[in-house]
């Protein structure tokens, strides 16, 4: 009979396209996870994966395989999960995905309530862009991700709980003393820096100005808001920089200025996402209600 850990065995070496780093992932033997898939392959009368000593490869059945496979996996932690509803809140370890525009930004305006709260949650926190995090709540590979909308997030469930506007951040000596609104007209174009192509952050500034990706000057392109506001330090231009992230970027600099982006908003809204069928929505609805509360109470 087919058994949870043949098919666990199978999705590993899907995800790793790897022997060896599949039993790694496993922490069983080699011989042992290359028996059970062995014994699978015979059970179901279908070669799932063909290997040799340099690549694996998946079938065209074994691929439908698989995919049956992750619906069954799904399923089965659902089931275990059932086993938590009516039990203390946040018995149960979780793990939460975040991107990297909102993780450093939101974490420690949250975490140290959460465990004053629920000091015996076991918590783990995963930083991946929103496409991988999507990817990872849709496989049931985490419970949750933190994600900047909008976004695409096809066939999942949303629990907003904070919107937000983007400020303007100049040099003080590159920013007029009177200045306290700005509009996408005003903002000088060419000097404008953002985050690199495939963060969120970058395509939800460029809404929130109705500018073109390709009008933006790629040799200022970055991987942190930390690095832009200290390039901005640096005059070599400015950048647009979310509400939630200005006390550490920029409040405690006093060459940079920041001024809010008079643009219809907000210009971006941060939710918790899940799967439809995720059996512990209460726990989400927790988060969203404690996320909220500490963020009005640190940024006024």
């Amino acid at each position: 009979m087919i058994s949870l850990k043949q098919l666990h065995y199978a999705l590993a070496i899907e995800k790793t396209l790897h022997f060896k780093k599949a039993a790694e992932a496993c922490n069983v033997s080699q011989s042992a996870l290359s028996t059970a898939i062995t014994e699978l392959e015979k059970q179901l009368g279908v070669t799932i994966f063909e290997r040799n000593n340099k690549k694996v490869l998946i079938t065209d059945k074994g691929q439908l395989i698989l995919n049956k496979a992750k619906l069954i996996k799904l399923e089965v932690d659902e089931l275990l999960q059932v086993a938590s509803i009516g039990q203390k809140p946040f018995s149960n370890p979780m793990t939460i995905g975040v991107i990297p525009t909102i993780g450093p930004y939101l974490l420690p305006k949250v975490l140290p309530e959460l465990r004053k709260v629920y000091p015996e949650f076991k918590l783990k926190i995963i930083e991946e862009q929103s496409h991988v995090l999507v990817d990872m709540v849709r496989n049931g590979d985490i419970d949750t991700a933190i994600l900047a909308l909008p976004y695409a997030i096809d066939g999942l469930m949303s629990f907003e709980f904070w919107q937000e506007d983007f400020y303007w951040v100049s040099h003080k000596d590159q920013c007029p003393s009177q200045l306290r609104e700005i509009t996408s007209e005003q903002l000088k174009t060419e000097k404008l820096m953002l985050l690199k192509e495939g963060h969120c952050l970058k395509d939800h500034a460029l809404a929130a100005c109705k500018l073109q990706s390709d009008k933006q000057e790629s040799n200022f392109d970055s991987a942190s808001l930390h690095t832009l506001t200290q390039m901005v330090a640096g005059k070599l231009g400015t950048t647009l920089v979310p509400q939630m992230a200005l006390d550490q970027l920029i409040y405690n600099d006093s060459e940079l200025r920041a001024i809010h982006l008079n643009e219809p908003g907000p210009h971006r809204k941060i939710a918790l996402i899940v799967r439809p069928n995720y059996v512990r929505t209460d726990e989400i609805g927790l988060l969203k209600r404690l996320f909220n509360e500490q963020l009005k109470q640190s940024i006024s």
